[in-house]
């Protein structure tokens, strides 16, 4: 059965950054395309960052030079790093896994950006 296990969340501070992890247990990881999604209270999930199989990254506007993608397929995981984080940060963020018609969720984690 595959998962997808999220940490990192939490409470940072305004301008602070975060780091999450997605730990994912699936066979032949390399050939999924990755992503980070997060949705906010009342908000529509939308994609914050993607990573192909052959590491070709897409990020939307509102995260561009703040969030940074990456994975280790030796370690079936993606991560995302958030820099210079603002108050309408503030989501539940979930990792994605898709390869052809299969798309996988995570549960979420819950990263709050408040002074």
């Amino acid at each position: 059965q595959v998962q997808l296990v999220e940490s990192g969340g939490g409470l940072v501070q305004p301008g602070g950054s975060a780091r999450l992890s997605c730990k994912a247990s699936i066979s032949q990881f390399s050939i999924y395309e990755m992503a980070w999604y997060r949705q906010a209270p009342g908000l529509e999930r939308e994609p914050v960052a993607t990573i192909s199989h052959w590491g070709s990254t897409e990020y939307p506007d509102f995260v561009k030079g703040r969030f940074t993608i990456s994975r280790d397929n030796a370690k079936n995981t993606v991560s995302l790093q958030m820099n210079s984080l603002k108050p309408e940060d503030t989501a539940v963020y979930y990792c994605k896994a898709q390869h052809s018609f299969m798309t996988h969720w995570g549960q979420g984690t819950q990263v709050t950006v408040s002074s």
